[in-house]
């Protein structure tokens, strides 16, 4: 058996290696290393797959999230709503930008933010509601536009995770995360479902003048060389991360197909287990399965996470300390917020490996492993 990885991108590369190699010598051999035609193509191929009008590639996931922000004129002090339980890029650029983060609490099955926890926490002072779709689920999108509607606010999608999941609404109607709200952010960190060699994101809205704001503020705030209108940063995808990104995202409903029959895999497994809650699958939108989670109940997290590493099974939490717990808003009195959701999950969550390449043989040895240890 293989050596079992967290994510598996050296065996990912290995199927696509002669198309990769070429793309990347073709970006050195032309030396179009910034902006160049890899860059154009990606971006028109991703608003394509996306069906947006617009889609502004950039440096980083954060970046993205920094960008949408600026590009919505928030001032400090105003209030963007965001849930506590995700990765901390989320909420840093917030108080990087001197805005005020309310967190609030997620829903217990999909960890996702909750709408109702959301129209709670509006102020005079909110502008923003930034929803993550966590571990590759999507959040409630309908609900929450129907909140941002009703008291008009801005919605910005954290799509870092669940790129080219669907959301379907009660009308019949679909689409794509990333593409709902006012704007959508996206990651493509190595890992992710879509991910580059490096670092790399995207910006997406059906906005024009939106789009063209985004577009100046990722490039000094100049739509013309060298005549700047207004305060921007540099913030590029390169050409060779464009390049990578152009193979691999007509491979991305492959990729998401085979994280799903993983994920199908691990169901049936812990499936009658009572101290093991597997991934809530919600009936609206299409679980992309950018993580493999479970709840446990009953049970060490700490002690299996230990033994699995002992038993050559990696594993991850995603994530032990919630934002609001941070050293970073401590100062703020984030610390007081109570969301007792969010702090429940912190010490039952536990995510199993989740990938491209994960065979029958090795889906069926981490199984074996995590029964063994609950049992």
């Amino acid at each position: 058996m293989q050596p079992i990885q967290m994510v598996d991108l050296k065996q990912q590369y290995q199927h696509i290696k002669q198309e990769v190699d070429a793309a990347i010598h073709e970006v050195i051999d032309t030396a179009s290393f910034i902006n160049g035609k890899a860059v154009q193509d990606f971006s028109a191929a991703l608003a394509g797959y996306l069906s947006a009008k617009h889609v502004i590639p950039c440096a980083n996931g954060t970046d993205a999230l920094q960008i949408a922000m600026m590009s919505l004129d928030l001032q400090p002090g105003d209030e963007v709503i965001t849930p506590s339980f995700t990765y901390i890029a989320t909420t840093e650029v917030v108080a990087l930008l001197k805005l005020k983060p309310v967190f609030v609490d997620v829903d217990p099955k999909t960890f996702c933010i909750d709408p109702a926890a959301i129209e709670r926490a509006i102020t005079p002072k909110t502008k923003a509601i930034v929803p993550v779709h966590l571990y590759g689920q999507a959040a409630d999108m309908e609900a929450i536009m129907a909140i941002a509607d009703k008291y008009r606010l801005a919605v910005i999608e954290d799509n870092a995770q669940a790129i080219g999941s669907d959301f379907y609404f009660s009308d019949g109607h679909k689409q794509k995360t990333g593409t709902i709200g006012t704007i959508g952010c996206t990651s493509f960190f190595p890992s992710k479902n879509l991910g580059c060699y490096g670092d790399g994101g995207a910006i997406c809205t059906n906005d024009d003048a939106l789009a063209d704001k985004i577009r100046k503020i990722a490039n000094h705030g100049q739509s013309v060389r060298y005549y700047h209108d207004i305060v921007g940063c540099n913030s590029r995808l390169d050409s060779i991360q464009a390049a990578v990104l152009n193979i691999k995202l007509p491979r991305l409903d492959q990729y998401i197909d085979a994280r799903r029959k993983a994920a199908d895999f691990y169901d049936q497994a812990f499936a009658g287990q009572p101290k093991i809650t597997v991934p809530f699958r919600a009936p609206n939108n299409k679980h992309v399965f950018h993580q493999y989670t479970l709840q446990l109940e009953g049970v060490d997290r700490d002690a299996l996470n230990a033994f699995l590493a002992e038993q050559q099974v990696p594993s991850m939490i995603y994530y032990p300390v919630p934002a609001h717990r941070q050293k970073m808003f401590a100062a703020s009195g984030a610390a007081d917020y109570i969301l007792p959701v969010t702090d429940w999950l912190t010490k039952r969550v536990i995510s199993l490996p989740m990938h491209t390449e994960l065979s029958q043989e090795q889906l069926t040895y981490i199984c074996s492993k995590v029964l063994e240890f609950i049992k």
